[in-house]
Parts: C-alpha cells; sequence; structure tokens
C-alpha cells in the first residue's frame, strides 16, 4: 500500500508538471483545472494514456468544471504528442499491420454507434438529424447553422431540377431529404447503419429519395453530382484510393464531386484510444497530404475550404442539447454513459477551438471543369 502511495505521488508530481505547461493545475480553482477524486488515476493514465485518462472519467476518478476548456488547452500546448503509453503503442502497430476499414468491418461503426437509440440522437441534433458540422457564418441557432451547411454544398455542386444525385453516407436522410425537396434532384443514400436507412426511408417517403444499406464499394450507376458529409472519417489510410476510385466510377465526365471531411493537422494512421474504444470504432482522421496523395491521378481539386472553427460551436450546441434533454433519452439515466458522451462531445470541441482538428469541403472533377470552378462561400 505504501508502494502505491508513493507511486501516486510521484506521478502526480510528474503530471503536475506537464498539466502546468498548460496551465492547467491538479485540484485547482480554475473551471478547466482537474479535481483528483481517486489518485490511482495516475497509475491508469501512466499504463492506458488517453484511453486511461477517459476512462477513469466515466467512472468519475476526476472531474473538470469545464471539459472544453481543459482540452483546449492541453492540445494547444501540444501535450496529447508528449505522452506515449504501451496501449498507444499497440494500437499505432496494429494500425500499420492492419486494414481495420476493411469491407468486412464496414458495419461496425453502424452497429457500435450509429445504431444506438434513435432517440438519442433525436435529442441532440437539430430538426433535419444532421451529425455534421454546422455552417455558422451568418446563423444564430444550430437549425439555420445546418442549413446553411447544406445550401453550401449543393450551391458548390450547383444542383440542377432533374440531376441524379449519390449521398455516400446519408445517415439519417437529412440532406437527402432538403437536396430532394429544395433543388428538385433525385437521390440514392447509402449508409452501414441499419437504423439510419429505416429513419431515412420514412423521413424521405413521397420523395425522390432511394436509401440503400451499402458499403461504398459496392456502388454502381451513373450520377451528375456525388457528396459525402462526415463519412470519410470512417475509410482509413489504406483505403483512401478505394474510396475515390469508388466515387470517381459513379461519377459522369463532367461531374462535381463533394467531400465533407473533419481532417488532421498531422498524418495519422490511427485515431485516438479512447474515441476507437467507445464512439467510433475503426474511425482515422485525414491529413490534407494524405487526401491530396489519394486524389492523384483520380480527381482535379477545384476548391477546398476549411471552416473547422465551426465545429466547435456546433458540438457545443449537441451538449447543450444533450444535456436539456438528458431526462427524455433512456441511455442518459445511466451515469456512466452520460459521463462518457459529455467526455466525447467536450474533449472534440476542445480539439477544434485549439484548431488541432480541422473541418474541410472539397469539391473535386474528374477531369477538371472548362475554364474556372467559382465556388460560392
Amino acid at each position: 500500500m505504501c508502494i502505491k502511495r508513493g507511486m501516486n505521488k510521484r506521478l502526480q508530481h510528474k503530471y503536475g508538471a506537464l498539466l502546468a505547461q498548460a496551465g492547467v493545475e491538479i485540484n485547482g480553482a480554475n473551471a478547466w483545472d482537474i479535481r483528483v477524486h481517486n489518485p490511482a488515476v495516475y497509475r491508469r493514465v501512466m499504463l492506458r494514456g488517453s484511453l486511461g485518462l477517459g476512462e477513469a472519467y466515466m467512472d468519475g476518478w476526476w472531474d473538470c468544471e469545464r471539459l472544453d476548456q481543459l482540452f483546449t488547452r492541453l492540445l494547444t500546448a501540444g501535450l496529447d504528442r508528449r505522452t506515449v503509453s504501451a496501449v498507444d503503442l499497440l494500437d499505432l502497430l496494429q494500425s500499420l499491420l492492419l486494414n481495420l476499414q476493411k469491407a468486412g468491418r464496414a458495419f461496425h461503426v453502424g452497429e457500435r454507434h450509429y445504431d444506438l437509440s434513435t432517440q438519442l440522437f433525436e435529442n441532440m441534433l437539430d430538426s433535419r438529424m444532421n451529425y455534421s458540422c454546422g455552417y455558422w457564418k451568418d446563423a444564430q441557432n444550430l437549425d439555420d447553422a445546418q442549413q446553411a451547411k447544406l445550401r453550401l454544398i449543393f450551391d458548390k455542386l450547383g444542383l440542377r431540377p432533374g440531376m441524379k444525385v449519390l449521398d455516400i453516407g446519408c445517415g439519417w436522410g437529412g440532406a437527402a431529404r432538403f437536396a430532394a425537396e429544395q433543388y428538385g434532384v433525385s437521390v440514392a443514400g447509402i449508409t452501414v447503419s441499419q437504423r439510419q436507412s429505416e429513419y431515412a426511408r420514412a423521413a424521405c417517403r413521397g420523395l425522390p429519395v432511394e436509401i440503400r444499406l451499402q458499403d461504398y464499394r459496392d456502388l454502381g450507376g451513373e450520377y451528375d453530382r456525388v457528396y459525402s458529409i462526415g463519412m470519410f472519417e470512417h475509410v482509413g489510410h489504406k483505403n483512401y484510393r478505394t474510396y475515390l476510385d469508388a466515387a470517381r466510377r459513379v461519377l459522369k465526365k463532367d461531374g462535381l464531386f463533394l467531400l465533407h471531411t473533419i481532417g488532421s493537422s498531422y498524418s495519422l494512421t490511427r485515431t485516438d484510444p479512447w474515441i476507437e474504444r467507445y464512439i467510433f470504432p475503426n474511425s482515422m482522421l485525414p491529413s490534407l497530404a494524405q487526401i491530396s496523395r489519394a486524389c492523384e491521378g483520380r480527381f482535379v481539386m477545384e476548391d477546398v475550404q476549411n471552416f473547422g472553427a465551426d465545429y466547435d460551436k456546433t458540438l457545443t450546441a449537441w451538449h447543450r442539447n444533450f444535456l436539456k434533454n438528458r431526462g427524455r433519452i433512456e441511455q442518459a439515466a445511466d451515469e456512466r454513459f452520460c459521463r462518457m458522451w459529455t467526455y466525447y462531445l467536450l474533449s472534440c470541441a476542445g480539439s477544434f477551438r485549439s484548431r488541432s482538428n480541422q473541418l474541410w469541403q472539397f469539391v473535386l472533377s474528374p477531369n477538371g471543369v472548362t475554364g474556372c470552378y467559382h465556388a460560392p462561400r
């Protein structure tokens, strides 16, 4: 017991010095400071890295009044790149040796995340169930920001009545429904989530929208326009070229493809271990370099826009809705789930506020737009 107490003291001193570089104090008085309830948290973090930190929060071993501010400080100071655990090394080795996003695993994230109770997402998201970054340039609330995002996407694509459009990763059908209603196009949407496909079919009933439970590798047909909103994060670095080949294969020669994705400022081959275990299995954030390399010989990059800071506002709005409607969400009755979901939303908000993560929209063409492509903003 004395040995454990001594180790905890030494680790507390070590991590306290590290946190001080980000202006964070253990058991301090600031809203972003960490309050430790179980001193075993230090050993847990040493052994399991960010996975142990997140699990310890879920178990109530530590608290923080403003997790978003804490993670903004930690990531701005670059502390995430200065600590490595055995779990980190194992995950890195696995990501290098295995294709964690191969076809046989394509439906895992649907089953583990998107097939969670629809009630959860209904009480967290906007009225159209958009589970991606809103565009807050002129928006005052979440619904307006999500509608502005959809208009931005479809105006960049130049949608016109009668066009055939493909939505890769259609979610609950909000974007497909908006495109059909507002732009007069027909839409085919694919998802790897059974619950999403059922919800989307009901939401788009009576519109020229077809929803399919399908992996992108099985795509066929021909479309005037293709878009993908918040799905590329599940593709994986070993499959970026395969994914872009699939999009080009079904896109007309004079068509346009819009890719909307979260991105990393660094080229990585794995995701955060806690996010992988509890939120998005088999996920991975691409870098600008990785996307550019995958586009070579496949697409001309006509336009790139980064509005990653808007994801901070979006995630914060989702968290407010989650807390406000917690009583209506069956899963949120479980305190550990509630802490897990709060940690997910606010740690991600901090990652965008620190500008560690980005949000990119790419407009891609198979052969280059004749003359010049002019992107709306």
